[in-house]
Protein backbone atom coordinates (compact mmCIF):
# COMPACT_ATOMS: atom_id res chain seq x y z
CA UNK A 1 0.00 0.00 0.00
CA UNK A 2 1.18 3.55 -0.71
CA UNK A 3 1.96 6.02 2.02
CA UNK A 4 -0.54 8.70 3.01
CA UNK A 5 1.64 11.30 1.31
CA UNK A 6 1.64 9.33 -1.94
CA UNK A 7 -2.11 8.80 -1.64
CA UNK A 8 -2.68 12.52 -1.11
CA UNK A 9 -0.59 13.36 -4.16
CA UNK A 10 -2.40 10.78 -6.29
CA UNK A 11 -5.83 12.02 -5.24
CA UNK A 12 -4.90 15.66 -5.80
CA UNK A 13 -3.59 14.76 -9.27
CA UNK A 14 -6.71 12.76 -10.08
CA UNK A 15 -9.01 15.59 -9.04
CA UNK A 16 -6.96 18.21 -10.87
CA UNK A 17 -7.05 16.09 -14.02
CA UNK A 18 -10.79 15.56 -13.63
CA UNK A 19 -11.28 19.31 -13.44
CA UNK A 20 -9.08 19.85 -16.49
CA UNK A 21 -11.01 17.47 -18.71
CA UNK A 22 -14.34 18.96 -17.63
CA UNK A 23 -17.54 17.03 -17.32
CA UNK A 24 -17.70 15.72 -20.85
CA UNK A 25 -18.18 12.10 -21.80
CA UNK A 26 -19.66 9.41 -19.56
CA UNK A 27 -19.01 11.20 -16.29
CA UNK A 28 -21.20 14.17 -17.24
CA UNK A 29 -24.34 12.11 -17.25
CA UNK A 30 -23.69 10.71 -13.80
CA UNK A 31 -25.65 13.37 -11.92
CA UNK A 32 -28.16 10.87 -10.59
CA UNK A 33 -27.35 7.56 -8.93
CA UNK A 34 -26.77 4.83 -11.54
CA UNK A 35 -28.98 1.80 -11.46
CA UNK A 36 -27.67 -0.79 -9.03
CA UNK A 37 -28.66 -4.36 -8.31
CA UNK A 38 -30.84 -5.04 -5.34
CA UNK A 39 -28.92 -5.18 -2.06
CA UNK A 40 -26.99 -8.45 -1.80
CA UNK A 41 -28.92 -11.47 -0.66
CA UNK A 42 -28.11 -12.85 2.75
CA UNK A 43 -28.37 -16.44 1.49
CA UNK A 44 -28.20 -18.70 4.56
CA UNK A 45 -26.42 -16.23 6.82
CA UNK A 46 -28.44 -15.09 9.83
CA UNK A 47 -26.83 -12.16 11.65
CA UNK A 48 -26.64 -12.39 15.44
CA UNK A 49 -29.41 -10.74 17.39
CA UNK A 50 -28.89 -7.09 18.39
CA UNK A 51 -27.27 -6.69 21.78
CA UNK A 52 -25.75 -10.20 21.85
CA UNK A 53 -22.33 -8.96 20.70
CA UNK A 54 -20.07 -5.93 21.01
CA UNK A 55 -18.90 -3.48 18.40
CA UNK A 56 -15.46 -2.32 19.46
CA UNK A 57 -14.11 1.18 18.96
CA UNK A 58 -11.95 1.27 15.82
CA UNK A 59 -10.91 4.91 15.51
CA UNK A 60 -12.24 8.42 15.95
CA UNK A 61 -13.90 9.75 12.81
CA UNK A 62 -11.89 12.64 11.36
CA UNK A 63 -13.22 16.15 11.09
CA UNK A 64 -12.89 18.70 8.31
CA UNK A 65 -15.07 21.01 6.26
CA UNK A 66 -17.75 19.85 3.84
CA UNK A 67 -20.45 21.44 1.69
CA UNK A 68 -24.11 20.47 1.76
CA UNK A 69 -26.38 20.50 -1.31
CA UNK A 70 -26.97 24.25 -0.86
CA UNK A 71 -23.27 24.96 -0.82
CA UNK A 72 -23.25 25.74 2.88
CA UNK A 73 -19.94 25.06 4.58
CA UNK A 74 -20.00 23.05 7.81
CA UNK A 75 -17.70 20.81 9.84
CA UNK A 76 -18.09 17.13 9.03
CA UNK A 77 -18.53 16.58 12.79
CA UNK A 78 -21.95 18.18 12.38
CA UNK A 79 -22.89 15.00 10.49
CA UNK A 80 -21.00 12.40 12.54
CA UNK A 81 -21.95 13.29 16.12
CA UNK A 82 -25.03 13.04 18.35
CA UNK A 83 -26.66 10.29 16.27
CA UNK A 84 -25.66 6.86 15.01
CA UNK A 85 -24.27 7.58 11.54
CA UNK A 86 -23.84 5.40 8.48
CA UNK A 87 -21.36 7.14 6.16
CA UNK A 88 -20.47 6.09 2.63
CA UNK A 89 -17.86 7.60 0.31
CA UNK A 90 -18.94 7.70 -3.34
CA UNK A 91 -18.44 9.59 -6.56
CA UNK A 92 -21.35 10.18 -8.91
CA UNK A 93 -19.41 9.06 -11.98
CA UNK A 94 -18.96 5.54 -10.63
CA UNK A 95 -20.37 2.91 -12.98
CA UNK A 96 -19.28 -0.20 -11.05
CA UNK A 97 -22.52 -1.90 -10.00
CA UNK A 98 -20.74 -3.39 -6.98
CA UNK A 99 -19.35 -0.04 -5.92
CA UNK A 100 -21.01 3.33 -5.39
CA UNK A 101 -24.39 2.35 -6.93
CA UNK A 102 -24.55 -0.56 -4.49
CA UNK A 103 -23.77 1.74 -1.56
CA UNK A 104 -26.54 4.10 -2.67
CA UNK A 105 -29.03 1.24 -3.00
CA UNK A 106 -28.20 -0.22 0.41
CA UNK A 107 -28.47 3.20 2.08
CA UNK A 108 -31.78 3.77 0.30
CA UNK A 109 -33.05 0.47 1.68
CA UNK A 110 -31.89 1.62 5.12
CA UNK A 111 -33.64 4.96 4.58
CA UNK A 112 -36.93 3.19 3.89
CA UNK A 113 -36.63 0.69 6.73
CA UNK A 114 -35.40 3.16 9.35
CA UNK A 115 -38.12 5.61 8.35
CA UNK A 116 -40.67 3.01 9.39
CA UNK A 117 -39.09 2.52 12.81
CA UNK A 118 -40.10 5.18 15.37
CA UNK A 119 -37.43 3.84 17.75
CA UNK A 120 -34.61 4.43 15.28
CA UNK A 121 -35.45 7.06 12.69
CA UNK A 122 -34.66 10.03 14.95
CA UNK A 123 -31.48 8.40 16.27
CA UNK A 124 -29.82 7.55 12.97
CA UNK A 125 -28.54 9.56 10.03
CA UNK A 126 -27.16 8.53 6.67
CA UNK A 127 -24.31 10.40 5.00
CA UNK A 128 -23.21 10.15 1.37
CA UNK A 129 -19.90 11.99 0.88
CA UNK A 130 -18.28 12.46 -2.54
CA UNK A 131 -14.54 12.07 -3.08
CA UNK A 132 -14.69 13.85 -6.47
CA UNK A 133 -15.20 17.56 -5.69
CA UNK A 134 -13.99 18.57 -9.16
CA UNK A 135 -17.23 17.16 -10.62
CA UNK A 136 -19.51 16.54 -7.65
CA UNK A 137 -20.59 20.06 -6.83
CA UNK A 138 -23.37 20.71 -4.31
CA UNK A 139 -25.85 20.94 -7.21
CA UNK A 140 -24.69 17.58 -8.60
CA UNK A 141 -25.07 16.02 -5.17
CA UNK A 142 -28.58 17.45 -4.89
CA UNK A 143 -29.53 15.73 -8.14
CA UNK A 144 -27.77 12.54 -7.05
CA UNK A 145 -30.04 12.48 -3.99
CA UNK A 146 -32.77 11.69 -6.53
CA UNK A 147 -35.75 13.08 -4.64
CA UNK A 148 -34.73 11.94 -1.17
CA UNK A 149 -34.28 15.52 0.03
CA UNK A 150 -37.78 16.45 -1.15
CA UNK A 151 -39.31 13.79 1.10
CA UNK A 152 -41.07 15.69 3.88
CA UNK A 153 -42.36 12.59 5.62
CA UNK A 154 -41.12 11.27 8.97
CA UNK A 155 -37.97 9.84 7.46
CA UNK A 156 -34.43 9.42 8.67
CA UNK A 157 -31.94 12.25 8.07
CA UNK A 158 -29.83 11.71 4.93
CA UNK A 159 -27.11 14.23 4.08
CA UNK A 160 -25.44 14.43 0.66
CA UNK A 161 -22.09 16.17 0.97
CA UNK A 162 -19.03 17.16 -1.01
CA UNK A 163 -15.94 19.27 -0.35
CA UNK A 164 -14.75 22.56 -1.78
CA UNK A 165 -11.41 21.19 -2.98
CA UNK A 166 -9.06 18.23 -2.95
CA UNK A 167 -7.08 20.00 -0.22
CA UNK A 168 -10.05 19.71 2.12
CA UNK A 169 -10.93 16.23 0.93
CA UNK A 170 -7.59 14.45 1.35
CA UNK A 171 -7.39 14.69 5.17
CA UNK A 172 -10.84 13.09 5.36
CA UNK A 173 -9.77 10.24 3.08
CA UNK A 174 -6.61 9.76 5.13
CA UNK A 175 -8.49 9.86 8.42
CA UNK A 176 -11.02 7.24 7.33
CA UNK A 177 -8.48 5.12 5.48
CA UNK A 178 -10.45 5.43 2.24
CA UNK A 179 -8.21 4.69 -0.73
CA UNK A 180 -8.73 6.45 -4.06
CA UNK A 181 -6.61 6.01 -7.19
CA UNK A 182 -6.71 7.33 -10.72
CA UNK A 183 -7.58 4.81 -13.43
CA UNK A 184 -7.88 5.33 -17.20
CA UNK A 185 -11.33 6.10 -18.57
CA UNK A 186 -13.23 3.22 -20.09
CA UNK A 187 -12.69 2.54 -23.80
CA UNK A 188 -10.27 5.40 -24.19
CA UNK A 189 -12.62 8.12 -22.97
CA UNK A 190 -11.04 11.28 -21.62
CA UNK A 191 -12.78 11.20 -18.28
CA UNK A 192 -10.66 9.42 -15.65
CA UNK A 193 -12.13 6.84 -13.31
CA UNK A 194 -11.49 7.00 -9.60
CA UNK A 195 -10.81 3.47 -8.43
CA UNK A 196 -11.51 2.68 -4.80
CA UNK A 197 -12.47 -0.06 -2.38
CA UNK A 198 -16.07 0.41 -1.30
CA UNK A 199 -16.24 1.22 2.40
CA UNK A 200 -19.21 2.14 4.55
CA UNK A 201 -18.60 3.34 8.11
CA UNK A 202 -20.79 2.90 11.18
CA UNK A 203 -20.15 5.76 13.62
CA UNK A 204 -21.53 6.03 17.13
CA UNK A 205 -22.97 9.28 18.61
CA UNK A 206 -19.56 10.16 20.09
CA UNK A 207 -18.02 10.18 16.62
CA UNK A 208 -16.18 6.88 16.98
CA UNK A 209 -16.09 4.42 14.08
CA UNK A 210 -17.42 1.09 15.33
CA UNK A 211 -17.63 -0.97 12.13
CA UNK A 212 -16.41 -0.79 8.53
CA UNK A 213 -18.31 -2.66 5.81
CA UNK A 214 -17.02 -3.65 2.39
CA UNK A 215 -18.99 -5.11 -0.50
CA UNK A 216 -18.89 -8.63 0.95
CA UNK A 217 -20.55 -7.55 4.23
CA UNK A 218 -22.80 -4.71 3.11
CA UNK A 219 -26.16 -6.25 4.04
CA UNK A 220 -29.08 -4.10 5.25
CA UNK A 221 -29.97 -6.67 7.93
CA UNK A 222 -26.42 -6.60 9.30
CA UNK A 223 -26.43 -2.80 9.34
CA UNK A 224 -29.78 -2.68 11.12
CA UNK A 225 -28.67 -5.16 13.79
CA UNK A 226 -25.45 -3.23 14.35
CA UNK A 227 -27.39 0.04 14.65
CA UNK A 228 -29.73 -1.54 17.16
CA UNK A 229 -26.74 -2.91 19.08
CA UNK A 230 -25.32 0.60 19.40
CA UNK A 231 -28.70 1.93 20.48
CA UNK A 232 -28.88 -0.65 23.25
CA UNK A 233 -25.48 0.30 24.70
Amino acid sequence: MSSLRALAAAVAWALALAGAVGTGGGAAAAHEPPMAPDPPAMMDFVPPAPGTYQLHAIMPSPDGHVLDVRGRRAPLARFTRDKITVLSFIYTGCADARGCPLAYQVLHTMYDRLGGSPDLRDRVRLVTLSFDPAHDTPEVMRRYANGVLADKGPGVEWAFLTTASSRELVPLLDGFGQDVRLEPGAHGTKAPRLGHVLKVFLIDPRGVVREIYTTSYLFPDVLLNDIETLRLE
